[in-house]
């Protein structure tokens, strides 16, 4: 499967984590980085690119730190002109059927704070559901979440072992290693690739 990885991190080299990510992502055949931010500094997007490239990939990716509960602008500016009516949804709007998508995030925050009764109230699957829901108008699969928490408190090691884990999840996915059934039955889709209890509750 042909994998793309819509990056949108407004300051990588600032970054802790994303850029291991990024880096580790770099090194997989059939996944596609298109960084937004290197490529429309000014939000002016050029529609008709991004939907060639959508149209040749199979599973789209928006990786990105958790910025205020959802995304940075230039994710919800690329929603907002890309996903056209007629082309990505509406009675006319096939494009993207049957296609996968999904976020890959990083947040500072634990993953106990991201629980009914936590810190943030909602689930980060809660949170995600405008993805989810946009994902479904345009006839797609959504998947789970890869989610990396407690990213201020991470040892050097430790992000190493996220972006290896990040990479073996983008190989398997490229190879049609894992299922829908098996992706969409996991909270996070990090589940199918075991990581060391270290840093699992970071």
């Amino acid at each position: 499967m042909k994998v793309l990885i819509l990056f949108a991190h407004p300051a990588i080299a600032a970054s802790r984590v994303q850029r291991h990510l990024y880096k580790a992502a770099q090194q997989v055949k059939d996944v596609t980085l298109h960084n937004l931010y290197q490529l429309y500094p000014d939000f002016d997007i050029d529609i008709k690119a991004e939907q060639a490239l959508l149209a040749v990939h199979d599973v789209i990716i928006w990786q990105h730190p958790w910025y205020w509960y959802s995304a940075p602008p230039i994710v919800k500016q690329w929603q907002d002109l890309v996903l056209e009516h007629g082309w990505a949804y509406g009675s006319m709007g096939k494009q993207l059927l049957g296609k996968w998508a999904m976020n890959v995030i990083t947040t500072g925050g634990p993953q106990t704070a991201y629980t009914v009764g936590g810190h943030n109230r909602y689930t980060i699957q809660q949170f995600l559901i405008p993805f989810e829901q946009t994902t479904r108008l345009c006839n797609m699969q959504y998947l789970p979440p890869f989610v990396i928490h407690g990213t201020h408190k991470m040892s050097e090691a430790d992000i190493s072992i996220c972006a290896l884990q990040y990479q073996e999840f983008l190989l398997g996915l490229s190879a049609g290693r894992f299922t829908l059934d098996e992706l969409q039955a996991c909270s996070y889709s990090n589940d199918l690739v075991p990581i060391p209890n270290s840093i699992q509750n970071t």
